[in-house]
């Protein structure tokens, strides 16, 4: 087991997606009511979704016949990664080796995030994006 994995070992479900804006304010990343599922194995082996619920569904009901619009809310309503992940206690880091991931320039990408892991729900800040947002991430253990 990679050191660090059996603190964060199981399944989490999305407490939260937000962002943090550069005023100082916060909103929500993924619509007010976001989903997700956050699962890490023993070996360190992850799998993240976050999905903003409101996303609206393709009229033709034909995923490859979709509108500009509705694959942009596709895409815009979606993060999904996949990979490894090892958490170093002593400095509050996880480190994410993307191997996939719905937006591709992560894939095959190293991240390294500073988590927070209070009372059941890991949270951490994705890297700041070129506007200064910094989105915000927590999740609530479901399972070990």
């Amino acid at each position: 087991m990679p050191p660090g994995v059996a603190a964060i070992e199981g399944t989490w479900t999305l407490a939260f997606a937000d962002v943090k804006h550069p005023d100082g304010t916060r909103g929500h990343d993924y619509g007010d009511a976001p989903k997700g599922r956050l699962q890490i194995d023993r070996e360190g082996h992850y799998s993240l979704f976050i999905f903003d619920s409101s996303r609206p569904r393709f009229a033709a009901n034909d995923k490859k016949a979709g509108t500009p619009n509705e694959f942009r809310a596709a895409t815009l309503g979606t993060s999904s990664h996949f990979g490894n992940v090892v958490l170093d206690g002593s400095n509050k880091t996880l480190t994410f080796h993307i191997e996939g991931a719905t937006y591709p320039n992560w894939e095959g990408t190293t991240q390294v995030r500073q988590f927070v892991l209070r009372d059941s729900v890991l949270s951490y800040d994705v890297p700041p994006r070129p506007n200064g947002d910094i989105p915000t991430t927590g999740w609530k253990r479901t399972a070990h």
